[in-house]
């Protein structure tokens, strides 16, 4: 099976067999159709697949992989709100959930099940998603990426420049140049954002009396908090797709 999650900047697919995921790649969203460049050519160098299982935020995109799907001949299964989790949703509009968000919620129970998770996914937009045992999929909280935020000091001011390096190591916090004193911003200070949203969450996890909780990093930026936090995360670059992975195999009993 092809898992597919369809982000806002890259879509990010992988392979599922016997319970294991290969072959992970990015293609940009906006190639998602293209013949050379997106998912036609993936298919077209890999053996293919049985099915896609896919999760989209971009519902423009939907019908684009929906129709790569129906000239390859695949059958498509999408996780919505509406399919089985592993987890309930307790969350009062679970319409309003993003999909990948779901896959991340059915991810966390998969690797850690029965367990209190909080599923940090840091990518255009940063995501936490709460899970807890009693409650399953509850809610979470939403915030810029580091990359948005070096983006928008660009376009909004008339001398900052664009920073688009956001994984070399800071080693000193002490900017030399413009360019460096905002990658310090981002990644610096971008961690320290994440510390104490994450700190609000274990509080009030610990309030419940709720036992420790699994972290989980997912997405692009993750490397660059990993590092920077107080407390272990677990790095799971593929969340979702594991998620994906897991979901269908509860929507579709063998």
């Amino acid at each position: 099976m092809l898992c597919i999650d369809i982000g806002n900047t890259h879509t990010h697919l992988a392979f599922h067999h016997d319970g294991a995921l290969a072959g992970q790649r990015d293609l940009p969203t906006a190639l998602l159709d293209d013949p050379a460049e997106g998912l036609p050519a993936v298919l077209a160098a890999a053996p293919k697949p049985r099915s896609i299982a896919f999760c989209s935020v971009v519902p423009a995109a939907t019908p684009r992989l929906l129709a790569v799907a129906k000239a390859a001949g695949l059958p498509t299964w999408q996780l919505t709100h509406q399919v089985r989790l592993g987890v309930p949703i307790t969350y009062p509009h679970p319409a309003e959930i993003g999909q990948d968000r779901l896959a991340n919620a059915a991810g966390a129970h998969a690797l850690a099940p029965g367990r209190p998770a909080v599923v940090i996914d840091l990518g255009t937009a940063v995501t936490f998603d709460l899970v807890t045992p009693e409650g399953g999929y509850e809610g979470g909280i939403i915030t810029p990426g580091p990359a948005l935020v070096t983006r928008y000091l660009h376009e909004r001011t008339a001398q900052l420049p664009l920073v688009t390096d956001l994984a070399t190591p800071v080693t000193s916090v002490i900017g030399k140049s413009t360019a460096e004193a905002i990658r310090i911003g981002a990644i610096v200070g971008f961690a320290g954002l994440i510390q104490t949203l994450l700190d609000a969450v274990l509080a009030e996890y610990a309030a419940r009396r709720l036992p420790s909780a699994e972290i989980f990093l997912s997405g692009g930026a993750a490397q660059v908090v990993q590092d920077r936090l107080r407390l272990p995360a677990r790095v799971v670059p593929d969340l979702a797709l594991t998620g994906l992975a897991a979901a269908h195999a509860l929507n579709h009993p063998a």
